[in-house]
């Protein structure tokens, strides 16, 4: 039986958990090769790292490990550019298969790679970079290849998912979530990358690619975190029948593709909905098959394992799909649609001073951009009777479909009326999932 020779750079969570599942079975799906780690890469070689580094050969340089006598390269280390892309650069330029489960890497140099890989006849695979165990990569490049795809949305951080579902269920606010989530190891000590969205960016912009054969652009994604919403969000969700989930969601219009990552109220009920605590859900939407939703673990050491010796057992078979499903030559250019194009319906929350006519003056201001109101709901806390009255009030306003820029201009007209003492909070609302 002949030997798939791997080289693994980065030996931390899921580095460890690759070998451990390697080594528990290394002729993978019967593919009629062995699959052995020979060589290994990472910044502390006497770490304890619960596997034996007997038999692998040790590499203080990454570069070294992808130039060295192997025939693939495993890129676990993270980072959009440092010894992750130099690594894979040449690893690629030398002729190796390359592996890599690190989104950031692709969406900044995913044109890049996707090119050297092309002109060097090897594959270069990735299934772990997006939502972990969840096979989202091989369901929108291979098995719906050549199909029409509208949409591509869904849940593809565990770390927000996590905090919504804590902030919901317990009436908890933001920062107390995060430090629970970070004590617990899902959040990192910066957890900018997470809560911020740009994690789910860069998935999203990958699966988007490949969706609707576009080049990648994640500099094309319109991104909001989840560090705005409050309990009162969440309460009032709940009122009006949604939850509250960070969304990534791609969408071909006729304009281009539109890619957006912002907190979404969602019908409960429905399959993102009822996705809780660090799980990942993906949605893939088109004509011909109506929805698929792909739910999982996203994150984790034997999760994101999992999809890293996937890729390798498709290599082991000789499997070699294109990077992005189809040459990079045939990919259209990436095509952004307009800024504030987007249409739906939007939750509003509005802090107002507490002075008469202030209903009215949202009221005119929202009719003046053509902007109906479903719901208009004035919060007002209790307070003992000896204490005075509170010098602004909470608006909710729930809109009927409009366009961001429409709602936009009303708010910003709003706000210089003197309207609002602070800057309103919005959140588009998923009417269909």
């Amino acid at each position: 039986m002949s030997t798939l020779k791997i080289g693994i750079a980065g030996l931390g969570t899921v580095g460890a958990a690759t070998i451990a599942l390697l080594e528990a079975e290394p002729t993978h799906g019967g593919s009629g090769r062995n699959i052995e780690v020979t060589a290994v890469s990472a910044r502390d070689r006497n770490r304890d790292r619960g596997f034996s580094l007997e038999g692998k050969t040790w590499f203080d340089d990454a570069v070294a490990l992808a130039e060295s006598d192997i025939d693939v390269f495993v890129e676990l280390m993270g980072g959009a550019s440092g010894p992750a892309l130099a690594s894979v650069e040449a690893a690629l330029k030398s002729g190796k298969a390359v592996v890599t489960a690190n989104k950031a890497l692709l969406a900044a140099n995913g044109m890049h790679l996707v090119g050297l890989a092309e002109t060097a006849g090897v594959p270069l695979l990735y299934e772990a970079a997006v939502a972990g165990a969840i096979p989202a990569i091989r369901t929108v490049r291979d098995a719906l290849a050549g199909i029409p795809i509208d949409s591509v949305l869904g849940i593809m951080n565990g770390t927000c998912n996590y905090i919504l579902t804590r902030m919901e269920n317990e009436g908890l606010d933001f920062e107390t979530c995060l430090a629970e989530a970070q004590r617990l190891g899902y959040a990192e000590a910066d957890p900018t990358f997470d809560v911020d969205g740009f994690d789910t960016a860069h998935k999203l912009a990958i699966l988007s690619s490949i969706a609707f054969t576009t080049e990648l652009d994640a500099t094309a994604v319109s991104v909001e975190g989840i560090r705005g919403v409050e309990p009162a969000d969440l309460d009032a969700a709940r009122e009006l029948g949604f939850r509250i989930k960070l969304l990534g969601i791609a969408t071909m219009t006729e304009e281009g593709v539109d890619q957006r990552v912002h907190p979404t109220m969602v019908p409960r009920g429905s399959a993102l909905a009822e996705t809780s605590g660090v799980t990942n859900a993906v949605s893939v939407r088109g004509p011909a098959f109506g929805e698929l939703v792909l739910s999982g673990p996203g994150a984790g050491g034997s999760a994101t394992a999992s999809a890293v010796v996937s890729d390798l057992t498709d290599l082991a078979r000789g499997l070699a799909p294109s990077p992005l499903g189809r040459p990079a030559s045939s990919l259209m250019p990436f095509r952004r649609p307009q800024a504030g194009g987007h249409r739906g319906a939007f939750y509003v929350r509005l802090p107002i001073a507490d002075r008469a006519g202030a209903f009215a003056a949202l009221a005119s201001r929202m009719a003046a951009e053509g902007i109906s109101l479903e719901q208009i709901v004035q919060k007002t806390p209790h307070r003992p009777e000896h204490l005075p009255p509170l010098e602004q009030q909470t608006v909710v306003l729930v809109t009927y479909p409009t366009t961001e820029a429409a709602l936009g201009r009303a708010l910003a007209a709003i706000e210089k009326d003197g309207v609002i003492v602070r800057k309103p909070h919005v959140i588009p609302i998923a009417q269909t999932l």
